[in-house]
């Protein structure tokens, strides 16, 4: 049922949006009433193994007796628009436990990663009884702070071997960060992954504090061992918690609802404009002739303007 759930809120057929809404709306009524739940954001490079990561610490919580949903949001491939890595095969031992829901979805060119539904799909997750909603994203782009921006807690995990790549690391990702966990720190890598937390503790000192005094825990661990995993939840449960009871947690998910709404306004009107044959025809033209540089860019986008603005006020009038 709640698969269902999710693919519904997820159609873009304008049949189901209508039931989409009234189920949305019931959701969020149940959902405000309790709100008991985590939301923790996952991201790391690809092949930092978030998947493992998210298997073996989703395994530990289930037999904790919690209830895990993993939104696994895939790349989406050009070709059929559908998840290309598919997280579900990837996390066998998960999928399979009946305190557990696995949903790979593709981001499906979404900006940030994330797929366009993932907000309303955490709502869904929270009515049918799981406490802990995990997302994991693609972590490419502008993926961070989009998931930052939905979840309670934001954990971001990190290869061993830092030295140079610690360069390359993004300021902001570290400033987004709530935890940051070390993974691969098993085998020959495991002293690389020691080094690397410490390296990465000296960087996350060096950042401006947090306005509410949160220090950022730097830690290792093992996916594959297990080795760590339950240092790096309780990291994630003293944020929430402390978050949960200075009142805050409750600041920040209005907040973020309202910036999701925004975002959702803007990908509305982008469809609007999009779908209409005038607005995409004149597009055409005016793209040919900019390419043959017949005419300046910001000359195109007047007339695209002038153009949208006519069909909006003949909307009105309607």
């Amino acid at each position: 049922m709640l698969g269902r759930a999710i693919t519904l809120v997820e159609s873009g057929s304008p049949k189901h949006r209508l039931l989409a809404r009234e189920l949305l709306s019931a959701v969020a009524e149940r959902t405000k009433a309790d709100p008991v739940s985590m939301r923790v954001g996952i991201t790391g490079v690809p092949g930092v193994g978030k998947s493992t990561f998210i298997e073996s610490l989703g395994m530990e919580l289930v037999e904790q007796g919690h209830r895990i949903a993993v939104l696994a949001v895939d790349p989406s491939s050009s070709v059929t628009g559908g998840s290309i890595l598919g997280d579900k095969t990837r996390m066998i031992r998960l999928s399979a436990h009946d305190r557990a829901f696995v949903r790979p979805s593709p981001s499906a060119g979404t900006l940030g990663g994330v797929a366009s539904r993932t907000r309303e799909t955490i709502l869904l997750c929270e009515a049918a009884g799981y406490d802990i909603v995990l997302v994991e994203t693609v972590g490419v782009g502008q993926s961070e702070t989009a998931v930052a921006e939905m979840t309670d807690c934001f954990l971001a995990l990190m290869l061993p071997g830092a030295g140079d790549e610690l360069q390359g690391i993004k300021r902001g990702l570290l400033e987004l960060a709530d935890v940051i966990a070390v993974n691969k720190a098993d085998g020959e890598t495991e002293d690389a992954a020691t080094r690397a937390a410490a390296e990465y503790k000296g960087v996350v000192r060096s950042i401006a504090s947090r306005d509410d005094g949160w220090e950022v825990p730097v830690l290792s661990c093992s996916a594959v061992t297990g080795v760590g995993l339950r240092e790096v939840w309780n990291a994630v449960a003293e944020r929430t918690t402390g978050l949960r009871e200075s009142g805050e947690l409750e600041s920040r998910r209005a907040q973020q609802g309202t910036r999701w709404m925004r975002t959702m306004l803007e990908e509305r009107i982008r469809t609007l404009v999009w779908e209409d044959r005038r607005i995409r025809s004149l597009w055409e033209r005016i793209r040919a002739r900019v390419r043959a540089a017949e005419m300046p860019p910001s000359v195109g986008v007047e007339e695209l303007e002038a153009a949208i603005e006519e069909r909006w006020n003949a909307h009105r009038s309607h």
